[in-house]
């Protein structure tokens, strides 16, 4: 974590800690601080909460297949298990 400089580091610890207890995706707030959102495009079942301006935790569903709801869209309510992708600025 050395490369995010303590202050991004910590928040990144708080994040983790909060996903892990999070029973489902669909409990992780879409509003600041964790702003839980679904990414799109080729990254469309990928999904990314906050850490500090411009950085981002990416991270993606640990379920196949993916759980759907009737119109398509993935069922957060679903999701209980992920995988932790990166740390990134993905606006560059």
């Amino acid at each position: 974590m050395q490369k995010y400089g303590a202050e991004r580091a910590k928040a990144i610890e708080l994040r983790l800690h909060f996903l892990k207890a999070a029973p489902s995706l669909a409990t992780v707030p879409p509003h600041p601080p964790q702003r839980r959102h679904q990414l799109s495009g080729d990254r469309k079942e990928q999904f990314a909460v906050d850490i500090k301006h411009p950085y981002r935790l990416v991270f993606a569903p640990n379920h196949n297949p993916l759980p759907q709801k009737a119109d398509g869209g993935i069922d957060l309510g679903q999701i209980t298990a992920i995988i932790i992708l990166n740390v990134e600025d993905y606006h560059k």
